[in-house]
């Protein structure tokens, strides 16, 4: 079985993340998606919030599964037996970043690979970091996030 992993914060999901992971989807028998909690960033919804939204914009799709993350992904990817990670590239701006790591996951752990997938171009601006700043100013943010994750951040921002 090819199995990959694609990590992220996914605070939110977004659209672009889905793409990424229905193009994985279609290169490996499954994919892991891996929810990381990350000490340096402030992150808007909680791990458990982050991997519940994930769930229920995959509900539906075979071979796809969500985990939380802790800890470094390589070792992640050997427990689960995953020969792969996706990452997901928007811009030329990424790419540095994304390199680095590959090449330093590639140092811990020989046996898995990173495979850089482009989402589609209508995604290639979308970012979390975006959708949060837009739902924090009050924009509409429907377009670029599933449904229920609108209703979430009206929830979150009530609070």
């Amino acid at each position: 079985m090819r199995r990959a992993i694609y990590p992220g914060s996914f605070d939110p999901v977004t659209h672009g993340h889905l793409d990424v992971i229905e193009r994985a989807g279609k290169l490996f028998d499954e994919v892991i998606v891996a929810v990381a909690h990350n000490d340096q960033k402030q992150s808007f919804f909680t791990l458990e919030e982050r991997l519940a939204l994930l769930r229920n914009s995959l509900d539906g799709r075979n071979r796809v599964q969500v985990e939380p993350l802790d800890g470094l992904l390589v070792d992640f990817a050997v427990q689960r037996k995953a020969t792969a990670v996706v990452r997901g590239l928007r811009a030329i701006s990424d790419f540095e970043f994304e390199f680095q790591m590959a090449l330093m996951n590639r140092k811990l752990e020989a046996s898995v690979e990173t495979i850089f997938l482009m989402p589609k171009e209508e995604y290639t601006y979308l970012s979390s970091r975006i959708v949060k700043e837009i739902a924090r100013l009050g924009g509409n943010i429907s377009n670029f996030v599933p449904s229920h994750v609108v209703d979430a951040f009206a929830r979150k921002q009530k609070q």
